[in-house]
């Protein structure tokens, strides 16, 4: 594929999002960046959010580590169900009867106001650690796709991606990814089925064949019920507790589901997500399972990193279609969760550190132009550090500590939600800050201490640390 052509069909894909941004902007006032004054229709919601759940990672990862690990993912996803009920159920009507902007604020009402302000800090540090870690993996496939043809540096190539982002949502914000989120949901849904549609077709497979060849296959194995490793209850678990703060706790998941014009219609969103979202991870899934059994029909050699294989047999063995769609789905993949991380870190740090609120300040619009581009200069710096660091397992390792900062958000609200005690607040900070190090060291230490390898699950251990910390600071 030329990068000629690459660069015509990303180009055009942006031209839609802005004229996207121009339509939901027209009348917008200073609630429509923060609450979409309350009105997104909870069908466009939820689709929206599948996209903004699975992100660039899912997206190139989940089919590729099927190749090592099988449908075992499945038994997280089966997880994320009884997790959405408690979002949707416990969480849902607590911030709708608050009448929440951001989320954080529950914790200034229940448990003080460093409380409140340290779990908003740990949102901000934590999303824009991994905003930027997603727009740096998929700024490589733009660059090695594109740019590179052009001898365009790297750091070019990401500020054009984040400028992009800048400009389609710096006047609209929730309301213009509510739709925007739903065209790219659209894009990576449509990737993915024409790739299993294209792989059907060179096989020569039907409908029943090609669920009986991914049945017959080594890939389909999706229960296992020993070892510490991928174990059922482990990753159910898991999967449940990643849901209940990656989506519950999160004022980026948050703050698209507060858009709806009530709580049924929230917790219809909610419901309607759940369902769809399991069915497009079995498809993706699926996807992994035909990509491997493709390269060995067609005698093709597996990269070495399992992440390379789909975008290897997209863009180097697949027709010109799916290559395209392929373009779109990772595009689409990375600035669904891109562009509604710069939004909520925007809002949470307007309304939780400036203490703005919608239409009460004269230069609030100034102000919040300046707050969503000094978020942008700073991922944009963030994927440059990554950059120049060149080292995989490293920048890995800074992902997934920013995973450590949701432990002490599942404590606060946990211990805010199923007590009813007082706390000293000034030593608040304390206790977040000391929970992600016992964990960490709890984690690199479990398997010669204990014989046990934490996975997921140690993120309810990191919550499980914060709350008796809090019980610590209770008063009488």
């Amino acid at each position: 594929m030329s990068p000629t052509l690459v660069i015509g069909i990303i180009s055009l894909y942006f031209l839609v999002l802005m004229g996207i941004s121009w339509l939901t902007t027209r009348k917008s006032d200073a609630s429509t960046f923060y609450t979409a004054n309350r009105q997104s229709p909870w069908y466009l919601v939820a689709f929206g959010m599948v996209g903004a759940t699975l992100s660039g990672v899912t997206f190139i990862s989940v089919p590729g580590e099927v190749g090592n690990s099988q449908f075992s993912y499945f038994q997280i996803v089966l997880g994320y169900i009884p997790g959405y009920l408690v979002v949707g159920l416990v969480l849902l009507p607590l911030y709708y009867r608050l009448k929440l902007i951001t989320i954080y604020t529950y914790l200034k009402e229940r448990l003080g106001y460093r409380s409140y302000k340290v779990g908003a800090f740990f949102f901000l540090f934590s999303r824009v650690l991994q905003a930027s870690f997603r727009l740096f993996l998929v700024a490589g496939v733009l660059q090695l796709a594109i740019f590179d043809a052009f001898d365009v540096p790297f750091w070019v190539t990401v500020l054009v991606a984040i400028s992009l982002i800048w400009l389609y949502t710096f006047r609209g914000g929730i309301k213009t990814i509510v739709f925007t989120d739903t065209l790219q949901t659209l894009f990576m849904l449509a990737s993915v089925v024409i790739s299993i549609l294209l792989i059907m077709s060179e096989l020569d497979l039907s409908v029943a064949d090609t669920v009986n060849q991914i049945q017959a296959s080594d890939f389909s194995k999706t229960f296992f019920w020993g070892g510490s490793g991928n174990n059922f209850y482990k990753q159910f678990f898991s999967g449940m507790f990643i849901v209940i703060v990656m989506t519950g706790l999160d004022q980026d998941m948050m703050q698209k589901n507060l858009t709806c014009r009530n709580i049924k219609d929230a917790q219809k969103n909610m419901l309607w997500f759940t369902v769809v979202l399991v069915v497009v991870n079995l498809l993706f899934l699926s996807l992994g399972a035909l990509l491997y059994i493709y390269a060995a029909d067609q005698g093709i050699a597996l990269p070495e990193r399992s992440d390379d294989l789909y975008p290897l047999l997209a863009l180097q063995h697949f027709n010109i279609y799916a290559g395209i769609f392929f373009l779109l789905g990772i595009t689409a993949a990375a600035y669904s969760s891109a562009d509604s991380a710069l939004t909520s870190l925007t809002t949470t740090f307007c309304v939780d550190f400036l203490n703005i609120k919608p239409g009460e300040k004269e230069n609030e619009q100034k102000i919040r132009l300046l707050v969503h581009l000094g978020f942008s200069i700073l991922i944009f710096i963030t994927i440059i550090i990554f950059q120049l660091i060149s080292d995989e397992s490293v920048i890995n390792g800074v992902f997934r500590a920013a995973g450590y900062t949701y432990g002490p958000l599942l404590g606060l609200f946990g211990f805010g939600l199923f007590t009813k005690l007082q706390i000293k607040d000034k030593w608040v900070p304390l206790v977040c800050i000391l929970s992600p190090i016992l964990s960490y060291l709890l984690n690199m230490n479990s398997e010669e201490w204990f014989g046990y390898t934490f996975g997921f699950e140690i993120l309810i251990v990191n919550g499980l640390f914060t709350f008796l910390g809090l019980l610590i600071l209770s008063k009488k």
